[in-house]
């Protein structure tokens, strides 16, 4: 069973917003191409333009982010870009349907 990983967030500004966002994507850049197993993820930037909502499924552990670089350069400075949060949560999946 996967374990849904949750994370919420308020950055600064826009500019934070804008600079969270091309961290985001470096994540994603290096996960297509190292193309690791066990993980499902998405990260939505809502209507606000500065909150960020990341959701992880994960399937066991370790969590395959923990070793992708760029995931540690996103969190290496995430309190400078931050106004409110992470909160993380972690939650049960009940049901899924092409999660993205």
């Amino acid at each position: 069973m996967s374990i849904a990983k949750v994370v919420r967030y308020r950055t600064t500004g826009p500019e934070a917003a804008e600079q969270n966002q091309r961290l985001v994507e470096n994540v994603f850049a290096e996960l297509e191409e190292s193309k690791p197993e066990g993980i499902r993820y998405a990260v939505f930037r809502l209507e606000d333009g500065i909150t960020f909502l990341h959701v992880a499924l994960v399937d066991g552990e370790p969590n395959p982010l923990q070793s992708v670089a760029a995931f540690g350069e996103f969190q290496r400075e995430i309190a400078d870009r931050v106004a409110e949060g992470p909160v993380a949560t972690d939650a049960t999946v009940v049901a899924s349907y092409r999660l993205v």
